[in-house]
C-alpha cells in the first residue's frame, strides 16, 4: 500500500476543512493533504442547476463569513423578499399573507451560489485534495499520526478531523478518545442530516410578476419553507425550500405531486410549468447522515467544550460547524472553527 507523508492531514473537504487549509496555505504552511470521502469538495455545500441544496444563507452578524468572502473577493447580495409572503398555519383556515419590513435587511446569499465560496477557497491548493478517499483508522505513533484509508496510508505530524462528530465515530482511534469525547460525538446532531430540500427552475420569475416574494412558510402541508432563489442579476429563475419530512415515507412520484399541488395552490398554476425539478434528501447521504437520524425541531446544542481541546498529545484536533462555540451549525461557525484550529496548530 502506498504511503504519503505530510506535516498536516485535514480530514474532510467541506467548508471548515477548506478554511483550515486556506489559512495554513496563506501562512506559508503548504505541506498538507486533504482527504475527502465524497467525489466532490464542499461537504454540505452543494449547488446544482444554480440551486443551493445545502448551506445557503448568512446574516449581517456572521462577520467571519463576511470577512472571508471579502478577502476572497467573492460578492454577496441580499435574499429577495419583496412582495407578499404566504403563511399556511392550518388546514381549517385560509392562508395568511404578510410582507417583510423593508427597513430590516434580509439574509445574504453568495453571488455565484454557495459553491463560489468553496471554489475560491480550494483554488490555491486543489491538487492537494484526495477525493473518494475514506478514512478508516487514526493511530498515534511515536513521531506523529498514521491515517489509514480505503486506498493508502498517510503519516502526518498533526491531523484535523473536520467531518461531523457523529460521522467521525465511524473512524477507529488508537488510542481511543476519552469517553466524554465519544459521548459528545454520539450526541451531537449533524446539521442538515434530516433535511429534504427541493428546487425548481423556471423560464420567468412568475411569482415576482404577481407581487409574491416567493416565500411560503408552511406549518402544515408538503413544504415547510420556500424562498425565491434567483441569482444576483435576475437571469436565473428558481424557487428553493424545505420539504415536510413526513413525505420521506411516500414514493418519489407521490412526494413530487404533493409538493407541486401545494405550491401551485399558494403561488399559482405557473409552478407546474417548471424547467427542472430536483430534490436532495440529506438523510440518504452516507457522508452526512446515518441510520440513527432523528428530526430536530429546536436549535440543537453545538460547540461542546470537549471539541475545543487537542488529543493524542496535541497532535489531533476536531473542527467543523458542529464543534464551533460561536455560531455552531452555521457557515460562520464552520469558518470560525476552521481558522481557529489552524491557528492553534501553528502556535
Amino acid at each position: 500500500m502506498v504511503t504519503t507523508t505530510s506535516d498536516y492531514i485535514i480530514i474532510g473537504a467541506g467548508l471548515s476543512g477548506l478554511t483550515s487549509a486556506y489559512h495554513l496555505n496563506k501562512s506559508g504552511k503548504t505541506d498538507f493533504t486533504i482527504l475527502e470521502s465524497r467525489d466532490r469538495i464542499g461537504g454540505r455545500i452543494v449547488t446544482q442547476n444554480g440551486i443551493d441544496f445545502g448551506a445557503t444563507w448568512f446574516q449581517t452578524h456572521h462577520e467571519t463569513v463576511i470577512g472571508l468572502l471579502d478577502e476572497l473577493g467573492v460578492a454577496k447580495y441580499h435574499q429577495y423578499n419583496q412582495g407578499k409572503s404566504v403563511l399556511v398555519y392550518s388546514t381549517m383556515a385560509p392562508e395568511h399573507y404578510f410582507e417583510n419590513d423593508p427597513d430590516t435587511p434580509s439574509a445574504y446569499r453568495i453571488k455565484g451560489n454557495s459553491q463560489a465560496l468553496i471554489q475560491a477557497l480550494a483554488s490555491p491548493f486543489s491538487k492537494k485534495i484526495k477525493l473518494n478517499t475514506s478514512v478508516t483508522d487514526i493511530h498515534e505513533t511515536k513521531n506523529g499520526i498514521r491515517v489509514e484509508t480505503d486506498k493508502e496510508t498517510y503519516f502526518a505530524k498533526k491531523v484535523i478531523v473536520t467531518i461531523p462528530p457523529l460521522i467521525a465515530t465511524r473512524i477507529s482511534f488508537t488510542p481511543e478518545l476519552p469517553s466524554e469525547v465519544n459521548n459528545a460525538m454520539n450526541k451531537t446532531h449533524t446539521w442538515m442530516s434530516n433535511a429534504i430540500k427541493v428546487g425548481l427552475t423556471f423560464k420567468t420569475p412568475f411569482w415576482r410578476e404577481k407581487n409574491f416574494s416567493g416565500m411560503v412558510i408552511g406549518q402544515v402541508g408538503a413544504v415547510t419553507e420556500l424562498y425565491d432563489h434567483n441569482d444576483d442579476v435576475n437571469s436565473h429563475y428558481a424557487l428553493m425550500g424545505f420539504v415536510n419530512e413526513g413525505l420521506r415515507d411516500v414514493s418519489e412520484e407521490n412526494r413530487k405531486q404533493r409538493i407541486l399541488d401545494y405550491l401551485s395552490k399558494y403561488l399559482g398554476a405557473e409552478v407546474l410549468d417548471y424547467l427542472t425539478y430536483q430534490e436532495k434528501d440529506w438523510s440518504q447521504d452516507k457522508h452526512t447522515s446515518c441510520e440513527t437520524i432523528k428530526s430536530i425541531y429546536m436549535s440543537p446544542s453545538y460547540g461542546n467544550p470537549v471539541f475545543a481541546k487537542s488529543y493524542m498529545n496535541g497532535r489531533l484536533r476536531l473542527s467543523g460547524a458542529e464543534t464551533s462555540a460561536i455560531h455552531g451549525g452555521y457557515m460562520d461557525g464552520a469558518i470560525y472553527s476552521g481558522i481557529n484550529v489552524a491557528e492553534k496548530f501553528m502556535e
